[in-house]
Formats: structure tokens, C-alpha cells, sequence
């Protein structure tokens, strides 16, 4: 794993109060994509600058890298290639360039490592190096193994038509596959986090309407990211706030006072990223900014 799934304790919490990690100046206007690996190095794209941005070693100004024929990036992920800092970057180009591009770090060159039709609102890697994207405009998951010549993608969830069944996704957004295999969806239009176990084309909804853990209502979920223990910190992006779902808890972490800008609040967040402390950071995308919230070790006791 080239990404950090920090393990908590049973009562965690963070502070309420968010820092302003990188703002419409150094960021541009409604960020999206975010990427933190386990050496903390930062990676987040300007889409105003058609740069990436990466922060490394707790530096304050970002390395800036600007790939040829690149637009409106969505999401970003990095894999570890043995460097301490660097790694190789995968970002979607798929809005004008129907494509995901690999930006090689050893060499300062990008490559074509699929084709899509359709932004990548979501890219995984998983252990096997499989590359997901999840297409929101299309309504599907593609995989492909990363260094396929042929770039033949398979489908990984999703049937290409806007539903609610359980073989179909509406909008997904953010995904993420765990050490089984296991595909999550952020299936927005759906208001719902669908579960699709390895091999299988049918999900089920684990959070959100129709579910068991429907004490909570998502509106429009954007993001999920699981931690150590399996626990889901899910970007609810029309409510504005980070709900958190674990074993018989189920609540709202960040953002719990309703829309805004001041520390406290978010704006159509879009995407969530632990460092290796515990910390928790967001594209704060209507707000156009990153923000930062500490994870409060004394609520471990």
C-alpha cells in the first residue's frame, strides 16, 4: 500500500476546527482530487494552472509538475515505486483527452495508461496493480492491470445505464478496494455506499437508504476511504460534512454544523485523505481550499 489507513482506537475524534493547509491561491478554484502516502508527501492538482501540486518532506511551498495536454484533472493516486518521497502519479485526463496518464517520477515524462470516455471522478490502485477509474458521466467502474501494453479494461461494477438496482450505480464518484479485493462506491445520484465483494457484479448498500446503517442520510456522496479496521469516513458532499461509520457507531465527524466557511465548516467537500498520524485532510472544493483537521490523540485516553 502506498497510502496511509491509520488504526484508531474505538472512540477517536479530531478537532472540530480545521486548518487552512493550502488556499484559492496556491490551489485554484474548487479542488478535487487529493493523495497523502505513508511518508506524508501531499499531492493535490490545480486545475485553474493544469499543474500537480506536492508538498514533500513538510515543505510549505509545493514542487509543481505541469504534464503536456493535461485538463481538469479529477483524481489523482500515487503508488510507491521504492523512493522515499516520490512516487509515480496516476491522474485522471479523461474530460478533453479520454484518457488516465501516468507521470513517471525517475524520468519527468507522462504515458497513456488508459482510455477512457469520461473523467475519472475516482482512481485506485490496488495491491495487485490493478487501476480503477470510476466514471460518473458513464455511470460504470473500469479496471485494467496498470502495465497492460494493450490496455484492455474489464468492468468492475456498474452497467453503463443511470439505477438503483443492485448491479447499477448512478454518478459514482469516489472508490476504494481493500486487501480482499473488495470494491467501495461512493454512488452519489444513489445517495448510498455500495459494497461489491471481489468477483461480483452485484452490490449491496451497505450505508445510506435501504441499508441497515440508515440512521444518518447521505446526500450526494462524493468520497470513501476505510482505515486499519474498516471503518468508513465518508465524504457526504451535499451535507457538507465527514460521517464516520463504524462497528455500532455511526456519526458526523467534521463539518457537523451545516455549510459555511469559517474553520469549522465545509462547502461541497469533495475528497478525503488520512497522513500517517491520524490527521485527516479534504478538498474543501466550494470553499477552494484544503483543509486539515488534527486527530485528537487524548480521545484514545
Amino acid at each position: 500500500s502506498s497510502f496511509n489507513q491509520p488504526k484508531f482506537c474505538a472512540t477517536p475524534a479530531w478537532n472540530p476546527f480545521g486548518i487552512t493547509f493550502a488556499n484559492r491561491t496556491t490551489v485554484g478554484g474548487y479542488p478535487f482530487g487529493l493523495f497523502i502516502n505513508m511518508n506524508n508527501t501531499i499531492y493535490t492538482v490545480n486545475r485553474e494552472m493544469k499543474q500537480i501540486l506536492m508538498w514533500i518532506n513538510n515543505s510549505i511551498n509545493p514542487n509543481q509538475i505541469t504534464p503536456d495536454n493535461f485538463t481538469d484533472s479529477y483524481s489523482i493516486f500515487v503508488t510507491n515505486n521504492g523512493d522515499i518521497y516520490y512516487g509515480d502519479i496516476y491522474y485522471d485526463n479523461g474530460y478533453l483527452n479520454g484518457r488516465v496518464d501516468k507521470w513517471i517520477s525517475n524520468t519527468n515524462t507522462s504515458v497513456n495508461v488508459m482510455n477512457v470516455n469520461s473523467s475519472c471522478d475516482g482512481l485506485f490502485i490496488d495491491i495487485n496493480n490493478n487501476l480503477y477509474c470510476s466514471m460518473s458521466g458513464d455511470n460504470i467502474i473500469l479496471k485494467i492491470w496498470s502495465n497492460d501494453s494493450e490496455m484492455i479494461s474489464t468492468t468492475a461494477a456498474g452497467t453503463g445505464i443511470p439505477g438503483s438496482a443492485s448491479d447499477e450505480l448512478d454518478g459514482p464518484s469516489g472508490i476504494f478496494v481493500d486487501l480482499n479485493f473488495d470494491l467501495y462506491v461512493a454512488d452519489r445520484r444513489n445517495d448510498r455506499i455500495q459494497l461489491f465483494k471481489y468477483g461480483e457484479l452485484n452490490g449491496t448498500t451497505i450505508f445510506g437508504e435501504e441499508s441497515s446503517n440508515n440512521s444518518i442520510s447521505l446526500n450526494y456522496p462524493s468520497g470513501i476511504v476505510l482505515d486499519a479496521d474498516k471503518n468508513l469516513f465518508i465524504v457526504d458532499q451535499f451535507n457538507h460534512r465527514i460521517i464516520r461509520s463504524g462497528f455500532n457507531d455511526i456519526r458526523c465527524i467534521i463539518g457537523c454544523d451545516g455549510y459555511g466557511s469559517q474553520s469549522y465548516q465545509l462547502s461541497n467537500p469533495r475528497t478525503l485523505s488520512f497522513d500517517s498520524y491520524g490527521n485527516i485532510f479534504i478538498t474543501d472544493t466550494g470553499n477552494s481550499r484544503i483543509q486539515k483537521f488534527d486527530f485528537l490523540s487524548n480521545s484514545c485516553g
